[in-house]
Order: structure tokens, then sequence, then C-alpha cells
């Protein structure tokens, strides 16, 4: 007998918007933070549908904004440089400061230290810490193109990986400004960046501008399999820590959902909202996050596991 997955995908909230840039959805409340194109924040209850919260904070685009749970902040990067943050429950602001010299493309929070990582088309990244006024601990420098997109290691978040239009991965320690490791493979400029782990085993999931996404051994540092289907530049991805399933978006305004271990393509999504540009999760829960040209939209996917039989 081979088990087969089947997917039941839901979709339970479709806002229309100017251009999404970025999408995180809250650990506890029905929130997601979404930063526009615009240069508007805003907080959505996905439950109600209401706008809960809205805050124009530059004329030129938020491209990564996110909750910082523990402290009640907003942060919020855009193309004139500044990173600000905000308390949510009021949107009053925290503190504004000029980050780096061109835009700034991706923010990452620790999960428990005071700690934010921030990448920029300056082709650096660099670490801020807020329970020090937040002063720049580390600048991170090695990239020779844009650095699209940040994240830290969730096994080991004192390392963190950033995704690069020079066609490389770089793992990086939080204390030292050289990177470890590169893992190169893509063609061409790669987009974003996650981790995930299936049986005990950690491995990295990348997207790229060559219309591929690439699952890459953490440990060997091998490419062991590249996901094809996409017909245009792969924007944004991640593996859902709930649910065995990988998730792959794109400018060809699809989304393509590929079994975890098998790597197989098992659907594509289109929602009509034209190119995807973010994704973000809430564990614990089967809902989905979709940033995207004309607005964004919640989905929430369950696993209706059947078993074939084997001729």
């Amino acid at each position: 007998m081979e088990q087969t997955v089947s997917l039941e995908i839901e979709h339970d909230f479709v806002q229309n918007s100017e251009r999404v840039k970025s999408v995180d959805m809250h650990p506890t409340e029905p929130w997601v933070l979404v930063g526009l194109y615009s240069g508007t924040i805003s907080i959505w209850n996905y439950q109600t549908k209401v706008e809960e919260k809205t805050l124009k904070i530059s004329e030129l685009p938020v491209r990564s904004a996110k909750f910082i749970v523990r402290e009640n902040w907003i942060i919020a990067a855009t193309d004139d440089k500044y990173i600000r943050v905000y308390n949510y429950e009021k949107m009053e602001k925290i503190i504004e400061f000029e980050g780096h010299k061109d835009y700034i493309r991706s923010l990452d929070v620790h999960p428990f230290l005071p700690y934010v990582v921030s990448a920029s088309d300056d082709q650096v990244l660099k670490l801020w810490n807020w329970k020090k006024g937040w002063s720049c601990d580390e600048t991170f420098e090695g990239h020779s193109h844009y650095v699209m997109q940040v994240a830290f290691n969730p096994k080991d978040p004192s390392t963190f990986t950033s995704a690069s239009l020079d066609g490389t991965l770089k793992i990086w320690t939080i204390n030292s400004s050289t990177p470890n490791f590169n893992f190169e493979g893509h063609s061409k400029g790669v987009n974003c960046v996650d981790y995930f782990e299936s049986n005990e085993k950690q491995y990295l999931l990348s997207g790229s501008d060559d219309y591929t996404a690439k699952v890459w051994d953490y440990d060997s540092k091998a490419c062991i399999k590249t996901l094809e289907g996409h017909k245009n530049n792969v924007t944004t991805i991640c593996v859902h820590p709930e649910i065995p399933i990988i998730f792959t978006a794109s400018e060809d305004s699809t989304v393509k959902i590929w079994d975890v271990v098998s790597y197989r393509l098992e659907t594509s999504l289109e929602f009509g909202l034209e190119r995807v540009w973010s994704i973000g999760y809430k564990k614990g829960s089967s809902k989905i996050a979709f940033g995207c040209d004309k607005g964004f939209i919640i989905v929430a996917v369950n696993l209706a596991s059947s078993q074939v039989k084997q001729n």
C-alpha cells in the first residue's frame, strides 16, 4: 500500500488592495500584518474581515513588515532605507532610523534574543539590538549583489541564511562578519530562503529567478532536488511547520504545493490576484497568507490522507 495525500484548500479571506509585498501572521491573535507597495502597513482581522489598524509610514514601498510579539511591536523596512518600529496597540512610533544605503528587502526577528537582521540592496546585512537602543552590533559583508531575504535558523538561531541576486545562499553566525559557507547551484539570482526539517534532518529551500526552487541538505551542503514547473521568477517559498508540504510562489501568478518527502507536485493554485510576493503562516494552524499584486488571501490547507493500492 502506498499512502497518497490529497489536499483540501479553502479560501478563508480575500482582500483586494494595492500591491502587497509582505505578509506576517500573528501567532496568537487572528491578525495578518500586510506591508504595501504604497508605503502603508495594515493589520487585518481575518476572522471579522475588518482592517483594525492602518498607518502610512512612507511614500515609498514597504518590502518587509514583521510582528515582534514579545514587545507588542511591528517592525517595517522601506525603500527610503529606514527601519521603523511601532507599538501595535496604539500604532505609536517607537523609533525610526536609517538602516542601510539602499532599499531594505527583508527583516527577520530572532526567536528569543533582542535582535533583528536586515538585508539590503547595498549588499550587506546588519544585526540590530533593541536592548541597546537599536545599535548595529554586526555588519555582514560578502554578497556581490542585492540581498533579497534573511532567515534565522530555527534549530540554531545563532546562525542565519541570506539569499542574494549574486546567485548564492550564505550561512552566517551572528557574531562574525564573514560567511561560514556558500550554497551555489542556481543559474540566476536567489530571491528567498526557508529552513525545514524532514525525517529528523535539516534542509534549506531556496527560490530563484531561474524559475526553480531547490532543496539543500543543510549538513552535506548538497542540492538534493530541484523543483521545476514555474514559468517565471520564484519570489517566495515556505515549508509549513505543521503540514508536510512545500509552497513555492512566483511572478507567474501561481502557488505550487509539493510533498515535503517525495517532492512531487501536488497541486497548483491561482488566486486571480496576479503576481505573488510573500507567504506567511501561523504555527499550530492550517492557515497560510499570500501577498499579491492585487491584494492578499488567507487559505486553510488541510490534509486528507488516503490509501492507494499498488498493482
